[in-house]
């Protein structure tokens, strides 16, 4: 008997083992027909299919999401990717509602998010390239100032940008970096670290009463560059005002100005935005620049906050030069993780 349960007639009117196949195609056979034959699939479901067109919304017009009220429109552009996790839960609600329409639903929200980000899914990234270059936020408060600053230069940038520097630490960064780096400048609370000579280094002005931007020409093998390092304003998410920006939005048009002023063809900048590059109050800088990670990483490269990063803040974005390659550093005794890129320096046309 318990050999018969196992057993199903054959094409020759035998019988033998029921093969793990056949099974999966009678039971996928039955839960068509079910659905095939139940008359309330098209009208359950109408809550999820709407929460699904909602959500498809959000996400195709979120460039028209108004910042007037708690700058709503950068917070959801900030966290925008991953509004996409929404999808599969909508696709597993609609399975076990048994919802057509639903199913329909969860169509555009799955495209709209697969053309907005599906090509940060692959690997864009390149061999060869002519500088390397970095960028760390260290966090003010970090407890080993001098293992963060070997961690970062082991990552063998040519250039290295950190921000958040305190003025008692400076000398610890200088002498844990003096060995991998000939010249360096600190201006304010930014700081260049390079392989190649440097020459006018100076302060960049965005509006905030102290320095926490600058500039320098780095002239490596291949020509000058224009390297910017900026940490702009912080942002906060408040129950009664929202996501607070106006400082952060005003620096970026000042920051915008400045590199669009800049007379070099080649440009790099690096830094800590505190905003990503789908955030529109950041369009006075992204406009001009290509984000390294966009163009040739692999995955989001988030870098914040470093213990679970959800979003990346910390940008490298080039301007007459072609990245090849970008991503993040492993993890030091800062909230923010390192990140990198390799580029190519072209000839200027």
């Amino acid at each position: 008997m318990a050999q018969q349960a196992y057993m199903t007639e054959t094409d020759g009117g035998g019988s033998g083992p029921e093969r793990p196949g056949t099974r999966l195609r009678r039971l996928a056979h039955r839960l068509a027909a079910g659905w095939r034959d139940d008359p309330g699939i098209w009208r359950r479901g109408l809550v999820l299919a709407a929460l699904a067109l909602l959500l498809g919304l959000v996400m195709l017009v979120h460039s028209r999401i108004p910042n007037r009220v708690g700058n709503l429109g950068s917070l959801t552009e900030t966290f925008l990717p991953w509004l996409g996790l929404a999808v599969p839960v909508l696709l597993v609600l609609a399975l076990l509602r048994r919802s057509a329409t639903a199913l329909v639903a969860v169509l555009l929200p799955a495209v709209v998010w697969l053309n907005l980000f599906g090509g940060l899914l692959t690997d864009r990234s390149g061999g060869g390239g002519d500088l390397t270059v970095a960028t760390h936020n260290v966090n003010a408060d970090n407890p080993d100032p001098a293992a963060t600053a070997r961690d970062v230069a082991a990552s063998g940038a040519d250039v290295l940008a950190l921000e958040e520097l305190p003025a008692s630490a400076v000398p610890v960064y200088e002498k844990a970096l003096a060995a991998t780096y000939k010249y360096h400048a600190v201006v304010g609370t930014v700081g260049l670290w390079s392989r190649y000579p440097m020459a006018g280094v100076e302060a960049v002005d965005i509006k905030l009463g102290w320095k926490r931007a600058m500039r320098a020409t780095v002239t490596t093998p291949k020509g000058p560059v224009a390297v910017y390092v900026a940490h702009l304003p912080s942002v906060r998410v408040k129950m009664q005002a929202g996501f607070t920006a106006r400082q952060r939005d005003k620096s970026a048009d000042a920051l915008g100005e400045a590199i669009a002023d800049e007379t070099l063809h080649r440009v790099v900048l690096l830094g800590d935005l505190n905003g990503t590059m789908n955030d529109r109050s950041l369009n006075a800088v992204t406009s001009q620049l290509r984000s390294t990670q966009g163009a040739a990483g692999s995955g989001f490269g988030f870098s914040w906050p470093a213990s679970f990063p959800m979003a990346r803040i910390d940008q490298i974005m080039v301007k007459g030069v072609r990245p090849l390659s970008s991503w993040t550093l492993p993890r030091t005794n800062s909230d923010h993780l390192p990140v990198a890129a390799r580029v190519k320096l072209d000839t200027p046309s």
